[in-house]
């Protein structure tokens, strides 16, 4: 419905133009004498026919005020105009009488002068529909035009007619009101078009000339008459209804703009904005030129001096603009901590030296990320760190070329762009720079030592773009820190792919895979070590992949955890588990362990989040069971104590996985709200022929039962371990010596078995 009318309106405008073009050259025909004009039409043409355009031309402006709400105003002030113009020429015919011999009437004379003063109302409402906000240099820009524009029309509209040259009469004041109000309304143009600039805006380009005819006309009027050699009826006043058919035209093309221009504090900087107030000012010249040599009036030399002034401090305020406008763009361009420059500034000088690049002349870029930066941070504060961080760039620029391109990129990462630069010498400078940080920092007096993981990567090949030269040295940065090998090189492969490509093709894959339900759960059975019943299984993820087949948690995890998809994947797992234990619940009730990360850990919702889940599966709280290493607390531990704590109160286990290699289990074990330890299979896997390791599981178990948590042991791969940890006092075992993971179709039916104990299979 909308577009049809918007269809309508679109084909009434040039039907409403054409009817308007047709009135007025029917005017025309009368105006110019062609086939004479009979005496007894005189009045119909003068009063009824004249006029008639003025009225087509002030509907075409209503029409457009009521289709353009933002000019409004301009509008409705130039209809106004148009009707006001048309009442006072029918006013000032029927005073004047057929061959204008009458006395004028005052009430024409006002009527006639308030359609121009009308005038000005849409040339205001022009700027203001497109000047939301004054610039500082706007004000400037107006007052040039505006004295600049006086002055010439002071100097050569008006003074020929003030009797300054000898032998030239003066005219009368009250005659030279007309012309000097046309000068002024010329003025104004120029002003806006000082204010607005040198615009392709056919609306306002329209207007312009509609006025100037108007003025134009109006002047060569007010000669003949003075001349004496004026004739009502003659070609000139074609020039009246030329003006009404541009402010019809402009009428018709005006629609909705979707933003104001110049209304932003932009530096106003350019020919375009220039060109006006430079073109007044060279007038204002030329008035004061010429007043050497022919009399001029007083008040026009004042213009111009006053103008030639208003551009001078024009001039200073603009190199005050070009000065802020590199002051601005250099800041949006560096880094505001350092003083280095920002991703935008690397981005920006990148694209061009990647496009430079090629075989012969490669580039590389080196992408750093400061090791233990954060224990920087949370020792001594934020302070310290942002001091840390000044001292990296003047340590690193000694060892750099003036091309090459030094930029932080935020928080503790920093990039180097290397240009004519191929990869031995890229490694080379990346291991240079590498020994540069690990020398020690002073911070506070305090002597610090950081780590740094370096990744590097060169273009063309393997990156042929700058996002791509980015995304592979960040997979690199990313190999390094997790190898701990301080450098690492993304290089091509037979494949013409690089190392590491498979995690950023997996990255993107993974993101589909969470939504396409590719993903799937295992299930591992635990069992008591006493009784051999089941007390639980783990839920663990696979990958159904539509072409690299079944991928198990390290082919993923990495990928996720770079991507920052562990959260949502954990929560897909969430909810993949608790489906598949409703299914086994009423007659088993097996509880599901899932794991979690750390972004999951300091997630003050994720409570909220498995009530939820719980209830629209069916499932009590003492289904489930959650798990965490103790790692994953290292971020936040206050914020993740907090969330376990509510989840102990819905009703839900929380349990430590992988205890016994975090990095500070037994403090952690005196605060952590947690049901049970999983031990680390590192500590089970020699304990049935390793006195030590079996120390350690004894001395673990006794200290799980004294802070009463359950102790499971993971990695059971045989029988004889199994054994040997029940009889240390472990609780439950899981691994293969039981079942290795499976999907939750065999798992269901594995769970109906006669007997699942382990200790049924081992020697007493």
């Amino acid at each position: 419905m909308v577009m049809g009318q918007q269809e309508r309106q679109a084909t009434a405008q040039p039907r409403s133009v054409r009817a308007l073009l047709l009135t007025i050259a029917l005017a025309a025909v009368y105006a110019t004498g062609v086939g004479g004009r009979p005496p007894s039409t005189a009045w119909t043409y003068d009063v009824v026919l004249f006029n008639l355009p003025y009225l087509a031309g002030a509907g075409a402006c209503f029409g457009a005020a009521a289709r353009v709400r933002t000019e409004r105003i301009t509008w409705c002030g130039m209809g106004a105009a148009l009707v006001l113009s048309a009442v006072g020429n029918a006013l000032r015919v029927l005073a004047g009488g057929i061959h204008g011999s009458g006395t004028l009437s005052s009430l024409a004379e006002l009527v006639s002068l308030a359609g121009y003063l009308a005038i000005y109302v849409p040339v205001i409402g022009l700027i203001r529909a497109r000047v939301p906000r004054f610039h500082p240099s706007m004000w400037l820009d107006g007052i040039i035009g505006a004295l600049g524009s006086l002055s010439a029309g002071v100097a050569f509209v008006l003074g020929p007619y003030l009797g300054l040259a000898p032998g030239h009469a003066a005219v009368a004041l009250g005659d030279l009101v007309p012309p000097a109000t046309d000068v002024t309304l010329a003025a104004v143009m120029v002003t806006v078009g000082s204010i607005l600039g040198v615009r392709l805006d056919r609306t306002l380009l329209t207007m312009a000339a509609a006025l100037c005819v108007v003025c134009a006309s109006d002047i060569v009027l007010f000669a003949l008459q003075v001349q004496g050699r004026y004739v009502p009826g003659g070609p000139l006043e074609l020039g009246w209804l030329g003006g009404v058919v541009l402010a019809a035209l402009a009428a018709s093309g005006a629609h909705e703009r979707p933003a104001p221009v110049d209304g932003s504090g932009r530096s106003r900087i350019g020919w375009r904005l220039l060109a006006v107030p430079l073109a007044c000012t060279v007038a204002s010249l030329v008035v004061l030129g010429a007043g050497w040599t022919h009399p001029m009036p007083a008040v026009s030399a004042w213009l111009a001096i006053a103008c030639v002034l208003a551009g001078i401090a024009r001039i200073a305020v603009t190199f005050r603009e070009v000065r802020s406008f590199h002051e601005v763009e250099q800041q949006a361009r560096t880094d505001e901590l350092t003083g280095l420059a920002n991703r935008r500034a690397l981005l920006e000088r990148g694209a061009r030296i990647v496009a430079a690049a090629g075989v012969r002349r490669p580039a590389a870029l080196l992408l750093m990320d400061l090791d233990g930066f954060k224990e920087v941070n949370d020792s001594l504060g934020h302070s310290a760190g942002d001091d840390l961080l000044r001292q990296v760039g003047p340590r690193l620029r000694a060892a750099l070329r003036a091309d090459d391109v030094l930029a932080r990129l935020g928080g503790d990462e920093f990039a180097v762009l290397l240009p004519d630069t191929g990869l031995d010498e890229a490694e080379a400078l990346a291991h240079r720079l590498r020994e540069l940080l690990l020398r020690e920092f002073t911070v506070d007096s305090i002597r610090l030592h950081v780590g740094v993981s370096i990744g590097v990567s060169t273009t063309p090949v393997p990156a042929a773009s700058m996002q791509e030269l980015l995304r592979c040295a960040d997979i690199a940065m990313y190999t390094a820190k997790r190898a701990r090998e301080g450098v690492h090189v993304a290089v091509p492969d037979a494949l013409g792919g690089t190392v590491g490509g498979d995690r950023l093709r997996t990255m993107e894959e993974l993101r589909t895979a969470l939504t396409d339900g590719q993903l799937l759960v295992y299930m591992q059975p635990q069992v008591d070590l006493r009784d051999g019943s089941v007390t639980g299984t783990e839920a663990l993820v696979r990958w159904q992949h539509p072409t690299r087949g079944l991928l198990s948690p390290a082919d993923l995890l990495p990928a996720a955890d770079q991507a920052g998809l562990l959260r949502p994947l954990t929560e897909t797992v969430l909810e993949l588990a608790l489906a598949a234990a409703g299914r086994w619940w009423p007659a088993h009730q097996v509880p599901v362990s899932v794991n979690l990360s750390a972004a999951n850990v300091t997630d003050l919702d994720l409570p909220t989040k498995v009530a939820a889940a719980l209830v629209a599966h069916g499932l009590p709280a003492r289904a489930l069971t959650l798990e965490l290493v103790e790692d994953t607390l290292m971020a936040d531990p206050e914020r993740g104590r907090t969330v376990l704590a509510d989840l102990r109160r819905l009703g839900v286990r929380t349990s430590i996985d992988d205890y016994g290699t975090g990095y500070s289990s037994l403090a952690y074990l005196r605060t952590l709200p947690a049901d049970e330890l999983k031990l680390d299979r590192s500590l089970t896997a020699d304990v049935d022929h390793d006195p030590r390791a079996a120390a350690i599981v004894q001395h673990t178990v006794a200290l799980a039962h004294d802070l009463g948590l359950t102790l499971v042991a993971e990695g059971v791969e045989d029988d004889a371990t199994g054994a040997v940890l029940a009889r240390l006092g472990c609780d439950v075992a899981q691994g293969y010596a039981i079942a290795r993971p499976m999907p939750v179709e065999d798992f269901l039916a594995w769970l109906v078995e006669p007997s699942h104990s382990l200790l049924a299979r081992t020697p007493a």
